[in-house]
């Protein structure tokens, strides 16, 4: 490979390290900090999506991230620029999601002087990251952007921070030119000291900046688990008469590698329950797949194989799987593996793999019929229901009956984007992801605020698919004003808003506990006319009757390259109970 001729700035470094790692998107809000960095990432090709809040951005990186298995990237401004980022690198450090973000800062010499936006940044950014890098030298730009790529991808991934002082980006002359403008002309001692100060910082800024520069993309090796851990875990759920698989977003690292992992679950005949962007690994239709009652099943179960998914507060800190089961942790971080719940077999490597090891390991058949059959009346029971409450008519949308329609109209290729309360978690008990990677939501954090830059970053990623932005009324005011990013970008979203004038995950337990909605009641306002208010296409639905009309239209709309909020009118429903997780 030939050497590539010199950059002109830093801003060159930082996107050709950025194009050799395959990075087709940048998502940011401009600032001067990093002008450089986006019209040199422009010039190469790489898709500049500029968002109206920093922290959609971010969500946007995550998203891609997430769906393609490679780093989303972002870049951002110095001081609030950056502080407005902190929600989204803090998600995705619990989602463990692999993103980089690039920051902007003032100039070397000027930080801690009061400059322009000038904060010490790596302290707040640290907590959230795996890796800071604060870059003082040119010639740095491009490793340091190399290296936060590979770490993030690496072990347990998670986001990385690069920081690029402003004085880094620009063009050698410039900057040199500014440091001897900043010196002035003054024949004092001082006025000499200084000039001399600034001139060997300047020299040290960009000492060999000359040089050509070549980027490497750095080979990231995937963690596996012990051949005995396969082994002892094939052993364990051989013998099992109740075996249960519980997969969780860890599984589906490695985005390329979902077939696989599909295959494998199929192969081994274990029912399964599936969570995070695990959801829809096995498509619709999987006689394996559970949905409903998992709490009785995991303390029914004797053994319980938990696959990329944490004893956290959805299992119940563990007490949902009985003590007497033999528990089986497949996962790339040691604490995860162990949080709450000593693993019975400890499976430390990617959560994917192993499962395609184990499969092979287990080979075909194994299908225990009686115990298959006990969870599938459960869940035949519980749709039952579910069709029951779809049936209850009121002033305007049941939303059980809602989702039962958008279950029927939305299109094989669909993605679901979820960001909400009450209307989100009904979604998730009767929407049915299409297949692999085809189900957003914020993970462990439960994070408000994710659908704007969710939606852009699926959109982006899956080109081809139908995106679906399923958005509370209270959840939707965190990124309607990102109407205007779709629009200006074209980016055929379908946002639907459901409308029930309230935070009714809160409400429901709020009231009943403490007899008073303060705080929870919202307005039935008109989200339709917002969306218009951007240029975006619009659809309001007041009825049942109009709810497969309208769905039908907006997904014309969307067909033809236009973004489209679908404002429902909601009834209220006693469909779940509140939700006060602790």
């Amino acid at each position: 490979m030939t050497d590539s001729p010199s950059p002109a700035h830093g801003g060159e470094r930082v996107a050709a390290a950025l194009e050799a790692h395959g990075v087709k998107f940048l998502f940011t809000l401009c600032g001067g900090h990093i002008s450089p960095i986006l019209v040199a990432a422009r010039h190469r090709g790489i898709r500049i999506v500029d968002t109206r809040d920093e922290v959609t951005a971010v969500f946007a990186a995550d998203a891609v991230a997430r769906l393609t298995g490679q780093p989303g990237v972002a870049a951002v401004t110095a001081g609030p620029g950056l502080t407005n980022t902190i929600t989204a690198l803090k998600n995705a450090q619990l989602a463990q999601s692999p993103l980089v973000l690039l920051g902007g800062a003032a100039p070397t010499a000027l930080q801690g002087r009061g400059a322009l936006q000038d904060i010490d940044q790596k302290p707040l950014v640290a907590p959230h990251v795996k890796l800071v890098r604060q870059v003082r030298r040119v010639t740095d730009l491009g490793p340091a952007v190399e290296e936060a790529l590979a770490v993030s991808r690496e072990g347990v991934p998670g986001p990385t921070f690069v920081e690029c002082p402003v004085d880094l980006l620009y063009e050698e002359r410039l900057i040199r030119g500014w440091y001897a403008d900043a010196a002035g002309k003054g024949t004092g001692l001082g006025d000499r000291v200084l000039r001399w100060y600034l001139a060997r910082h300047a020299a040290r800024l960009f000492a060999g900046a000359a040089s050509p520069y070549q980027p490497v993309a750095r080979a990231v090796p995937v963690p596996l688990a012990s051949d005995a851990a396969v082994a002892r875990a094939a052993q364990a759920l051989a013998r099992a008469e109740r075996p249960l698989l519980v997969l969780g977003s860890q599984a589906l690292v490695e985005a390329g590698q979902a077939g696989a992992v599909a295959q494998a679950v199929e192969a081994m005949g274990i029912p399964a329950y599936l969570s995070g962007m695990a959801r829809g690994l096995l498509g619709r239709e999987s006689a394996l797949q559970m949905r409903h009652a998992r709490r009785n099943a995991l303390r029914e179960s004797d053994c319980v194989l938990l696959a990329g998914v944490p004893c956290d507060f959805r299992l119940d800190y563990g007490k949902h799987v009985r003590r007497s089961a033999t528990l089986v942790a497949a996962n790339r971080s040691r604490r995860d593996a162990r949080l709450n719940r000593r693993p019975s077999i400890e499976a430390l490597g990617d959560a994917g793999r192993f499962l395609v090891s184990l499969s092979q390991r287990l080979g075909a058949g194994g299908r225990r019929d009686p115990w298959l059959e006990t969870l599938r009346a459960r869940d035949a029971a519980r749709e039952a229901q579910i069709d029951e409450q779809a049936r209850g008519a009121g002033e305007h949308v049941n939303p059980v009956a809602f989702f039962r329609a958008l279950e029927r109209a939305a299109g094989e290729e669909a993605v679901f984007v979820a960001d909400g309360g009450d209307f989100v978690a009904t979604a998730s008990y009767i929407l049915h992801p299409r297949g692999p990677l085809a189900w957003l939501d914020p993970g462990a954090f439960g994070t408000l605020g994710v659908g704007a830059g969710f939606a852009i970053g699926a959109a982006l990623a899956r080109p081809r698919a139908e995106v679906w932005l399923l958005w509370g009324d209270g959840a939707s005011g965190y990124g309607l004003a990102e109407f205007d990013t779709l629009v200006r970008h074209g980016i055929p979203v379908i946002a639907v808003v459901g409308n029930d004038a309230c935070w009714t995950q809160i409400a429901r337990e709020q009231v009943k506990m403490l007899g008073d909605p303060v705080g929870t009641e919202l307005a039935r306002t008109a989200y339709h006319e917002v969306a218009r208010g951007f240029g975006a296409e619009a659809v309001e639905i007041r009825t049942d009757a109009q709810v497969g009309p309208g769905l039908a239209e907006a997904r014309r709309l969307a067909a033809a390259g236009r973004p489209v909020l679908v404002n429902v009118w909601l009834d209220r429903t006693d469909f779940r109970e509140g939700s006060l997780s602790m």
